[in-house]
């Protein structure tokens, strides 16, 4: 397997998908579109991994390279690759399908639960059952045409969703984060860390105890899993 990933800011790396990737064997490459926006060859990897970051899908004037990878992740949707959208990575898919992203009401930063949708496609993926995850966007999206509904959490109801009939998932959420990229957000972005209903201390999130990375990993490990074998007709 061939692994390819979009890095949009140096402290959002793959995280816990690095440990998975290599377990499985595959080879990993990394467009940095903070160094140079240069793409890959649809031909040249089998996953796509886009991840997070503090811009806007919408800021294509402060980032003129935003176009561009909106257009790279359309290509490599029609071109049957599988595909998982981080937060930004998520809104970013929805954007290259035709959805409007814009400020949800609130911003949701720290753990929290998402709730699956009952009724999704059968051969989509499942959250079996409610989970608390690690947010940190302050942005939403319209479900692109077609998608199916995965999750949804109480201050924002798109937090997960799958193109009908393609190994394509986004995520609103962080399933990959460990201590250590939870640190580099806050680090970076701590000023949005304005205490209230949906928005956690740093204190209590430098704090997170180790069996909350532990169970978000393991549900980001039986995403990939099921994103890596979809075409054997894996679902729920």
């Amino acid at each position: 397997m061939r692994a390819h990933y979009l890095q949009h800011v140096p402290f959002e790396g793959l995280g816990s998908i690095e440990t998975w990737l290599h377990s499985a064997h595959a080879s990993i490459s990394a467009t940095r579109l903070y160094e140079e926006a240069h793409f890959p060859a649809l031909e040249s990897f089998d996953l796509l991994i886009i991840m997070g970051g503090p811009m806007s899908v919408n800021d294509d004037e402060i980032y003129p390279w935003l176009a561009r990878e909106k257009a790279f992740i359309a290509a490599a949707i029609a071109a049957d690759k599988a595909v998982l959208g981080i937060c930004l990575g998520a809104q970013l898919i929805a954007a290259a399908c035709g959805a409007t992203i814009y400020a949800n009401p609130i911003k949701e930063i720290g753990w929290f639960p998402i709730t699956p949708i009952p009724g999704s496609d059968a051969g989509s993926f499942c959250f079996d059952e409610p989970a608390t995850v690690f947010h940190w966007h302050g942005e939403t999206f319209t479900l692109p045409p077609g998608a199916h509904h995965l999750a949804r959490s109480a201050a924002c109801n798109h937090q997960a969703f799958q193109l009908a009939g393609k190994a394509v998932i986004g995520l609103q959420f962080h399933l990959e984060t460990t201590p250590e990229s939870l640190r580099g957000m806050v680090q970076h972005c701590g000023e949005e860390l304005q205490v209230s209903d949906t928005i956690q201390s740093a204190e209590s999130l430098l704090a997170s105890p180790p069996e909350a990375f532990v169970a978000v990993n393991q549900l980001m490990a039986r995403l990939l899993q099921y994103l890596t074998t979809h075409q054997s007709g894996k679902g729920c």
